[in-house]
Parts: structure tokens; sequence; C-alpha cells
């Protein structure tokens, strides 16, 4: 195998230890436009990445020459870079006794994924934009339908006796419709559906007709005057919220001391009926593994679930090895790429209907999505622009654009009063809807 042979190159070379990740992919996308093909591309890759030690240094090298001259220099690029190196006692592979693989059969990769003819992976693009644009007369215009595939394999191998490879397949259908009203304004929007299996997938004409609505939703979009008010996070917005906590959970996060989040472990960070879990090797309920499920990490730990958030108590950082030597703790298997990475990341869902939940908010603005990265991960501190829809006396009523919503994540997570009961994994991150009480709104 290439990886193994990889790491024995490296360890005649006068490595201490080495790690080698060998990547595969094949991907293609074709774009539809008014029916006509725009864009359509394929294509694969072969990738190798090197890490070595030598004691308490290290260093990382990548090449996509997967010819033996080229094998070789990376392993001799990679031996000169760590020599140069400083040592790092936090630095090293885990140990051998950790590594392994989940406990749980990872239904990861499907045939059906790159099986499916070009002219029918076009069709379906095809359908998708043509269900929108026929939805209703209003949609004027489109910036195209989509569909996507992908499929991968993944090698690990190390010197202390790991060797574990998994293969991924993963395909999509999206939507970007283009609404005009009556005085010409225009507003778009987009819907998409994704899978590891065809089946699994929504149909074209969903996706298309769904990217409609929104688009149609949008008309008469207008500011609100500047206020304090309740906001109601749909799920494709309130997984953006996960994903800062994730960020501030980070162990690299703690240990630079560039998290709100650090020093509060064993605390409240979060209302009491949030709890938040980060599962690596989890299946849903399609019998499909999760779109962030691997059965090892980039350290080669099994993959588990882990629970961040217990009952709005924070229980824990996620952790790759390095990060946990360097905090004093043991890895949570989120190794990923010399970094921590999440698995499938999410908040438990609630018993409340996200009609209920708008229902009970007298005035507010129920959020669709978020622009800009005004975000402070060191303070908490939050400001993004945002659309959605103004709530009234528990209805939804007109379209808002321009506006911005902020806040401080520390003072948000504490503020949720309410929590859907519509979590739906449509990436690696999700949540349901959440309400949430006391931010401001910049607008008019």
């Amino acid at each position: 195998m290439l990886a193994v042979d990889v790491v024995r190159q490296a360890l005649r070379a006068g490595a201490s230890d080495a790690a080698v990740g060998v990547s595969e992919s094949d991907e293609f996308s074709v774009t539809v436009r008014m029916g006509e093909v725009e864009t359509l591309e394929e294509s694969g890759s072969r990738s190798v990445g090197l890490r070595v030690f030598v004691g308490q240094s290290s260093a990382s090298a990548s090449t996509s020459d997967l010819t033996r001259e080229g094998l070789a220099e990376l392993v001799s690029g990679a031996m000169a870079l760590v020599r140069m190196t400083e040592p790092d006692p936090c630095a090293g592979l885990a140990e051998a006794a950790e590594m392994g693989v989940c406990g749980v059969e990872l239904p990861l990769w499907f045939e059906d994924v790159y099986a499916l003819p070009v002219a029918e992976r076009i069709a379906m693009a095809r359908r998708a934009e043509d269900a929108a644009r026929g939805a209703d007369a209003r949609i004027r215009n489109s910036a195209g339908g989509s569909f996507s595939a992908a499929t991968a394999r993944r090698i690990l191998a190390n010197s202390r006796g790991f060797v574990g490879e998994y293969r991924s397949s993963h395909c999509g259908i999206s939507a970007v419709p283009i609404a005009m009203d009556e005085a010409g304004a225009m507003q778009r929007e987009s819907w998409w559906t994704s899978a590891r299996r065809l089946k699994e997938m929504e149909t074209p004409e969903a996706v298309g007709e769904e990217a409609a609505r929104r688009a149609l939703r949008k008309l008469g979009a207008r500011r609100v005057a500047t206020q304090q008010a309740t906001i109601v996070f749909a799920p494709e917005a309130a997984r953006t919220l996960l994903g800062h906590l994730w960020e501030a959970a980070s162990g690299d996060a703690i240990w630079r001391s560039a998290s709100f989040l650090k020093g509060r472990l064993g605390e409240p960070v979060a209302a009491p009926e949030v709890t938040i879990v980060d599962d690596g090797a989890m299946v849903l309920p399609n019998g499909t593994a999760g779109f962030g499920s691997r059965p090892f990490d980039g350290d080669a730990l099994p993959t588990r679930a882990t629970t961040v958030v217990k009952d709005g108590v924070l229980e824990t950082w996620l952790l790759n090895t390095y990060a946990a030597r360097k905090l004093g703790l043991r890895s949570t298997g989120n190794g990923s790429g010399g970094g921590v990475g999440a698995g499938n990341l999410y908040l438990r869902p609630g018993k409340v209907s996200p009609e209920a939940m708008v229902r009970s908010v007298t005035r507010g603005l129920y959020v669709t999505s978020l622009m800009g990265f005004g975000v402070n991960q060191v303070t908490g501190d939050y400001s993004r622009g945002a659309e959605g829809v103004w709530i009234e006396d528990g209805e939804l009523t007109h379209a808002v654009e321009e506006i911005t919503i902020a806040g401080n994540l520390k003072e948000m997570f504490r503020n949720i009063v309410a929590i859907g009961d519509d979590l739906e994994f449509r990436g690696s991150v999700a949540s349901p809807t959440l309400c949430v009480e006391g931010m401001t709104i910049a607008g008019a």
C-alpha cells in the first residue's frame, strides 16, 4: 500500500515517527440556466500528505506527484523542514493503544451517486430549474439549477501500526430562481437537497418549487426601525450559531486564549433546555452515515459522540491530540488536517413547532439568511446582516432586508427561550428553529 510505503521511507530517512494520508476524489457538477447547460465540470485528484517527527520536532508536506521520484522528494522535503523546526513538547502521534476505528458500521459510500449517466445528471439540474421557473409568473429569471456528485477515498497510515481507509459519496441538487414584483424589483433565493445516495435526495421538482416559494416570499422586502426584538432563527440560520459555538469550543481556540468560552468548563453557557452534541460516528435515520461521519479522525483515533453542552452547561472542549496535550486533557476524536474539526454537530430538538414558535412572538423577526462575518470569538460580540420576515402579533407579515442583528453570543445562547422540533440534517452542522429574546435590530 502506498501510504505504508511512504511511512517506511520516512523512517528510513531518519524520522522517529511518521503519518501519511492519501486522498483520491472524483467530482462532477453541472449548472443549467434558462434551460441551457451553462457549466459542466468533471475532475479527479490524488494527493499524499506526510507528517514527520524527529523527537519533538514536526513538519508536514504534501504532493500530487505520486511517482516514485515525486514521493522521494516529498519525504526529503519533509525531513529538511523538520530539521529546521523547534521542538514542541505537545507534538507527536497519539498513543498506539488509543488508535482504532469507531464501533459503528458507517454507510458512507453508495455506487449510484457516480453511476448515474451524465445525461440524467443534466436532466436533474434542468428539472429543478424548470420547476422553479414554472412555479409562479413572477419568477422571471434564474441563476440556474445545479446537480453535483462526488466520491472520495481516504487512507491513513502511521508508524505506530495504524492503517485505515474509507470511501464516501455525496450528491446534491439546487435551484436559484429570481422573482420580480410589479415595480420591477427583483429578489433571488435558493434551495437545495443533499445526500450520500441518490434516493435520499428530495426530487428536483420539490427543490425548485421550494426555491421559488422562498424567492417570492422576499418580494416587497423593506427595512424595519431600529429596536430591540425577539429573533426567530430558521434552521438554516440557526445552524450558523452552532458553528460559532463550535469555533469557541475548539481546543485550538482555548489554548490560544481566543475564545469567549475559555475558563467556562463546567459552567452554564446556554439556556437549560440547550444540549449540543458532536457525533463523528452518526448514522442518520435514513440508514446513511451523517455528512460529518468517518470511522477515524485525523490522528487515527476512533470517532465518537461527544456532548459539548448538556442542559446548558459546557461539558467539554472539542480536542485533537495536540490541543488535548496543550490543555492536559484527552482527545475527543476531533483531529482533522492537523487541527480540530467537527463531526456532525447538532442541537437537540425541542417540542415546539416552528409555527407555534412564531405565534408566540408579539413583535420580532423570522431570520432566514445571514450575511457578513461580524463575530468576535474572543468577546462573543455578534453583528451580522440579516434577511427574513417580520412577525407582528404572531403572524408573518412582510419581508425584511437591509438590516443588521446584533448581540453577544454569551447572552444569545442563554436567552434561547424556545427550541423547535424540526431538526433536519442537510449538512454536518444542524439546528432546529431557535427563538432568542433581547437582540438588537439596526434598521431604518
